[in-house]
């Protein structure tokens, strides 16, 4: 599709040092690629299934409970076209399903796999993901399952990033919860947390390898704001989820199991232990 790195090699660089257990700041050059303009993006709304759009108003808490968040007044795609007063932020998800934006994807993370694949296996399941975002507009504490690198493309934002192994800022049970399909990808918040965070500023031109897991919001600049995310998952992230799924069963058994624990452990034991429950049940 095109001749240009998405990630030049003192970006490859720095994110070799930093796979796949810690955030750090990247350079790109995907700014002004013809996929990623406003107009682009609304014909890709257009063309995804419904449940591969989310939007939502922009002026919202940190933490926020899913049901409180209120409906949006605009469609999707005139709430893209005029996001610089929408108030709002749109969440185009699995882009790959529109087959340009697949090779994008393919493209992108194709630069990476030989930094990655002797760390954590092969680049599985691999997604991408488009934020436009209005002026001032807050993506709530969350927290994702993927390995993941947002690519600023237009806009600036801000992201303050917590610590995964924190279970005072993310509980054990809330882990398992999640990979139970038992809870919202939100999280309660509460502004002693505020002090445990670090910010990380991204202008256009450049992005951030945010680690599988690691809580974060958003707070978007003073402009309106595109960005892309790239993500993979790998045996070892599949490993950590499965292993925690088997933590529930243990905790409902009435014991008190250890935590999985971070890249390189490979949580395998449990993670196999978890496999053979599921085709059990089927």
């Amino acid at each position: 599709m095109s001749t240009t790195a998405a990630f030049p090699a003192a970006a490859r660089q720095a994110f070799g040092g930093a796979y796949p257990n810690d955030p750090v700041r990247l350079n790109h050059g995907l700014v002004g690629h013809r996929l990623l303009t406003l107009d682009a993006l609304a014909d890709l709304a257009q063309a995804l299934p419904s449940d591969s759009i989310e939007y939502n108003p922009g002026n919202l808490p940190i933490g926020i409970a899913p049901e409180a968040v209120p409906t949006p007044q605009l469609g999707v795609i005139d709430t893209i076209r005029r996001i610089g007063d929408a108030g709002s932020w749109v969440a185009l998800k699995r882009i790959e399903q529109v087959s340009e934006y697949a090779e994008l994807l393919r493209d992108t993370l194709g630069e990476l796999q030989d930094i990655v694949v002797p760390r954590t296996g092969p680049m599985l399941q691999l997604e991408g993901f488009v934020f436009i975002t209005s002026p001032g507009g807050v993506t709530p504490f969350h927290f994702d399952p993927e390995h993941n690198i947002l690519l600023q493309i237009r806009g600036s934002k801000v992201m303050t990033m917590f610590p995964v192994e924190d279970e005072e800022l993310l509980s054990a049970q809330a882990h398992e919860a999640f990979h139970l399909g038992q809870h919202h990808r939100n999280l309660p918040w509460r502004d002693a947390f505020a002090a445990k965070g670090t910010t990380w500023e991204l202008t256009a031109g450049e992005a951030l390898h945010v680690p599988v897991k690691r809580p974060h919001w958003v707070q978007n600049g003073p402009e309106a704001s595109i960005s892309l995310s790239v993500t993979w998952r790998s045996e070892w992230s599949y490993a950590e989820a499965d292993a925690r799924a088997f933590n529930a069963v243990l905790r409902k058994a009435g014991l008190t199991p250890k935590s999985p624990g971070l890249y390189p452990d490979q949580n395998r034991a449990k993670a196999l232990a978890y496999r053979a429950i599921r085709r059990v049940r089927g």
